[in-house]
């Protein structure tokens, strides 16, 4: 048995080809309708989250399943034969564990240690499920993927710097704070970033949100999607009096807000902590607002210098998640083969013990009568010869990992200790005779 990982991802492919992959997936239930039809699969999951999509599967002609989930993937009507050529990728066994793996544990990720793609995997899990599209395999792998990533967000600092600028704000803005709930936020402008920013103080439970704009229409359709109210420009001065985070990326072209404005603001405020964040270029804010006390100013660079410390640490981190990625991928590969030779294991048990018991049987027979002390002892000896005979075979079929041709050697043992007695046609005993 094979596993199989076939795909494509933002390392392999433009953005325009992930869309229309992306594409075909919205009708989950048709999607697994084909999964499930392919007799080479017995096993599948298909997952898209950003910047993927990527279908793991369970097979025992991996090279046909490789083919079928190609196909699939190019039977959207706007694929042109070749855009696959480049961009298609095939992984199997060790590959494809520790790729899923990777993947579960944003380590695959656009932005290394981004948190959401743990929670898509999930949703697409529970799709499979759903489904009835994944088996005794896939479920233990997604499992055990669940286990991996939450390891390596406990264990190492993947996820603890900002990789962003807009999150960069929100990191600097906790350092001063602490809490940011109920902290009161003043957007000044409509800017991508700052915009970002905000959905960041948003979620790290920031209270009210003002949004400030030229054209209030935008300000008013900004705030509404917070939960806010939009004010216009010349309402600043009061705004500032009961901000306590002011984002600004207007773009202008001049200063919006000055050093003396602040300075009479603050004396008001009774030198309440303000936080500012410049996203502008050119920027908004008077860069002398920061010699003020309890005023804390950064504009675009004071960010960007915080997102590269943040880029090289989880670098670092990167690297200790890679070797948890890796000793956990050799466990679940153990697993797996060890999956694969059992039933070959309780074949053999299974026939020791008939042979130990139609022997121990003629034997007591010839005996005559025992006492049950001595029953229990010629059962206690004939059970520890079974066992010592088969200890070292089984102990091979465990440890003998990745052989060349593992269902040789299977096919071998099975042979060995005739196993498969209809193969040849009768039992061993009667090609004795």
């Amino acid at each position: 048995m094979n596993l199989l990982l076939c795909g494509v991802n933002h390392k392999t492919a433009p953005v325009a080809l992930r869309e229309k992959l992306a594409c075909l997936i919205p009708d989950v239930a048709h999607a697994y309708d084909h999964l499930k039809s392919w007799p080479e699969v017995s096993e599948s999951l298909l997952y898209t989250p950003c910047n993927r999509v990527e279908v793991m599967c369970v097979s025992e002609t991996p090279d046909e399943a490789a083919a079928r989930v190609r196909e699939f993937f190019a039977s959207h009507p706007e694929i042109a034969p070749g855009d696959l050529d480049e961009s298609f990728y095939v992984h199997r066994d060790r590959e494809a564990v520790q790729h899923f793996f990777r993947v579960a544990a944003s380590l695959d990720s656009m932005v290394v240690g981004e948190p959401q793609i743990l929670g898509q995997v999930k949703q697409a899990y529970r799709e499979a499920a759903a489904h009835h599209a994944t088996g005794p395999i896939l479920n233990r792998l997604v499992h055990k993927a669940f286990s991996v990533a939450k390891r390596v967000r406990g264990e190492t600092g993947i996820g603890d710097h900002a990789v962003s600028v807009s999150y960069a704000a929100v990191a600097m803005a906790r350092k001063i704070f602490g809490d940011l709930a109920g902290k009161n936020v003043l957007l000044l402008g409509a800017g991508e970033m700052a915009e970002l920013a905000l959905e960041h103080l948003k979620g790290q439970g920031a209270g009210r949100i003002t949004v400030a704009n030229r054209t209030l229409e935008r300000g008013v359709a900004l705030a509404r999607r917070f939960h806010g109210e939009a004010v216009s420009l010349e309402e600043l001065p009061e705004q500032l009096l009961v901000a306590d985070i002011l984002i600004s990326s207007t773009g202008a072209g001049n200063l919006l807000i000055t050093r003396d404005q602040v300075k009479g603001v603050m004396r008001r405020r009774k030198q309440r902590p303000l936080f500012l964040i410049d996203i502008a270029v050119p920027r908004d804010l008077d860069p002398a607002i920061n010699d003020l006390d309890n005023v804390y100013l950064y504009n675009i660079d004071d960010l960007n210098e915080v997102v590269q410390q943040g880029w090289q640490h989880r670098r670092q981190e990167a690297t200790k998640a890679e070797r948890l990625v890796a000793a956990e991928t050799l466990k679940f590969l153990h697993w797996l083969e060890t999956l694969e030779v059992f039933p070959t294991i309780i074949a053999l048990k299974d026939k020791a013990e008939a042979i130990c018991q139609a022997e121990l049987k003629k034997t007591l027979n010839q005996m005559g009568p025992l006492t049950e002390e001595q029953r229990q002892a010629l059962e206690v000896l004939t059970a520890s010869i079974t066992q010592k005979l088969l200890h070292d075979p089984i102990i091979f079929l465990k440890r003998n990992r990745r052989p060349k041709n593992p269902h040789q050697e299977l096919d071998l043992v099975r042979r060995l200790f005739h196993l498969d007695p209809d193969r040849n046609g009768g039992d061993a005993e009667k090609d004795e005779e």
